[in-house]
């Protein structure tokens, strides 16, 4: 399909087509479509290879056998993406949905990788989850945690109310309004849950698509009460892809191998895209297909950054972000530089402190632009109920013409956690997620497009013309772990019977020596020998003359 045939697929009404059928635009769901309620079900599924220029696949090497389509290993990113009607999931899963307007579930793996495709958006690594409930029913404040820890394992979340934290909905309208957080390094648990629930037994190529997630990069989970469909999406990462896809008869499949395209037509904000696109079982051979969207995230290209916490830590550490550069990707446009943090419960950073003007001058800060409420300064952690809290910081790069690497610096503060063995416990701080914010021009429009990832938790906190640059993390050479490991000291529980017997016997000889002083003070002065009376000196008498 040629580009302008594309876009005039997408200036179609809606009202007259229903899809999927067999004339439906090989768009490769830049619609999202909002498809009538009255439908029969359909699991819909895209799985799309994204390569450089330079790994190409010659469309003579492809077969299409049926529903089959096989070829030659390709080196390349991957994403699947599955499209479900509410009435294809579990029932439980079924009557939270009903119940919620949106909820958005994402996870990163906690390691840095290399972007080939257009998937350019980044998120601290672990589990994400952001919900708003429907404007007609409370929600079941307990189901959602529910489904939570069956899916992905037994994480600490028990309610809406006690351990989500509340979002700025009245700022921009498309921000969520609840958020969750916690640390998660696979999708171990997640994968069991799937082969359970969606795998049939005699199924094997189900159970070894979910068997793959363990290697994704990521998987997310999107479902919105305007198109009232699930999507369901992994990727995988710039790696020698297996090219054999077969598809299920009730199931529409469509498979493209793609690769970035720079027609001359393409404006700034534009991701062109071109390759081969199949429909499995309705296709004799794959189609060329060309088209361009927008995007709203895009990669600084030659910019990084690394984060670090230099010791000794203590119970007041400081992250340090080193950036290579201090230059922004667009010229002549508003930008703006911003990291942002998921922190746990047991780290917080001090608004207060933050507030300070001079103070964020002397860190190569800017401004807190904002941070999840409320943030108690004073609490253990082992007495709080909340996650943690989430905090969007803009940066200050150096003012200078000259291309510079530079340092930031961001101070925060841990909670006292409950006893352990050897006076230490180990705590994970998740890297945060680095960005230019950049305003487009006006006039600029961002329809949805094919491979946009939203709802990212900072994106509802700018307007919907901005721009965002993502700066890749680098680790240092031979780690790749976007987790950092801090050692807190704590009561040393070898220790704490010493301490508190040592207590208790301080206590108790001090209350003997007051018992024993009060007795002494009672019984008034003891009975002694007489004293001999002193003589008072004789006075010499004056006479006077």
């Amino acid at each position: 399909m040629s580009y302008l045939g594309a876009w005039a697929a997408f200036d179609s009404p809606m009202e007259n087509q229903r899809h999927p059928n067999d004339n439906s635009p090989r768009t490769f769901d830049i619609l999202d479509l909002r498809r009538p309620l009255s439908m029969p079900h359909k699991m819909r599924q895209r799985i799309t290879f994204f390569h450089k220029y330079e790994h190409a696949v010659e469309p003579t090497s492809l077969k299409l056998d049926g529903r089959t389509i096989s070829g030659p290993d390709v080196m390349a990113e991957r994403e699947d993406r599955i499209t479900l009607a509410i009435e294809e999931l579990p029932t439980e899963l079924q009557v939270l949905l009903r119940d919620s307007q949106e909820l958005y579930i994402r996870w990163q793996k906690p390691a840095a990788y290399e972007t080939v495709g257009p998937w350019k958006s980044r998120l601290p690594p672990g589990l994400h989850v952001f919900y708003s409930p429907s404007h007609h029913k409370r929600p079941d404040g307990e189901q959602l945690c529910r489904l939570i820890r069956t899916t992905f394992g037994p994480l600490d979340c028990s309610s809406i109310d006690e351990s989500f934290t509340k979002l700025p909905t009245d700022r921009f309208s498309h921000s969520t309004a609840h958020q969750y957080y916690q640390i998660l390094n696979d999708l171990s648990h997640f994968t069991s849950y799937f082969e359970q629930f969606f795998c049939a037994s005699p199924d094997p190529d189900c159970k070894a698509r979910a068997q793959r997630l363990l290697n994704a990069n990521s998987l997310d989970f999107s479902y919105d009460m305007i198109s009232h469909s699930v999507k369901v999406t992994a990727l995988w990462p710039h790696a020698k892809q297996p090219l054999s896809i077969s598809s299920h008869p009730n199931h529409r499949a469509e498979v493209g191998i793609m690769t970035a395209d720079y027609p001359p037509h393409l404006l700034p904000h534009e991701q062109g895209v071109t390759g081969l696109l199949t429909v499995l079982g309705e296709d004799s051979k794959p189609a060329p297909t060309m088209f361009s969207f927008p995007s709203r995230h895009k990669t600084a290209t030659g910019t990084s950054f690394s984060s670090s916490f230099p010791p000794p830590t203590g119970l007041h550490p400081t992250m340090q972000l080193q950036i290579s550069s201090n230059k922004p990707p667009m010229e002549g446009a508003s930008c703006s530089l911003h990291t942002y943090l998921t922190l746990p419960r047991v780290i917080f950073a001090d608004k207060y402190q933050l507030s300070d003007d001079l103070f964020l001058a002397s860190k190569n800060l800017t401004s807190l632009r904002y941070i999840s409420k409320p943030v108690d300064l004073e609490a253990p952690e082992y007495a709080m109920k909340p996650w943690g809290s989430s905090v969007l910081l803009e940066l200050q790069p150096p003012d200078t013409e000259e291309d510079q690497p530079w340092t930031a610096e961001i101070p925060l503060h841990l909670r006292y956690l409950s006893p352990a063995e050897h006076a230490y416990k180990k705590i994970h701080v998740p890297w945060p997620t680095m960005f230019w914010a950049c305003t487009a021009e006006d006039g600029t429009k961002f329809p949805n497009n094919p491979f946009d990832r939203v709802n990212l938790g900072y994106d509802g906190l700018f307007g919907p013309r901005t721009l965002f640059w993502h700066v890749d993390p680098k680790p240092n050479v031979g780690e790749n772990n976007l987790y950092h490991k801090i050692q807190v000291p704590v009561l040393d529980m070898a220790q704490s019977r010493l301490i508190g017997g040592g207590t208790s016997a301080a206590v108790l000889a001090g209350f003997l020596f007051i018992v024993w002083k009060l007795l002494v003070v009672c019984r008034g002065p003891t009975e002694t020998a007489p004293r001999t009376p002193r003589k008072s000196p004789r006075r010499k008498s004056t006479k006077y003359l």
